[in-house]
């Protein structure tokens, strides 16, 4: 599991720096649920390009 989530952000990173061609901008997106039993934050951050997207998420 190690290997593949480093494998997955080496590749986010080659995508994102622009080595395999134009930059890809990356999307962030952050909320914060509130209800009776607690408060829960939640963040994901992806690239995307053409029908291809890598998501993490907290």
């Amino acid at each position: 599991m190690i290997r593949l989530t480093g494998a997955v952000f080496l590749m986010a990173l080659l995508a994102g720096c622009g080595v395999d061609g134009e930059p890809v901008r990356p999307t962030v997106n952050g909320g914060v649920t509130i209800s009776n039993s607690g408060i829960y934050p939640s963040a994901s951050i992806g690239l995307g390009r053409g029908p291809v997207s890598v998501r993490v998420g907290l």
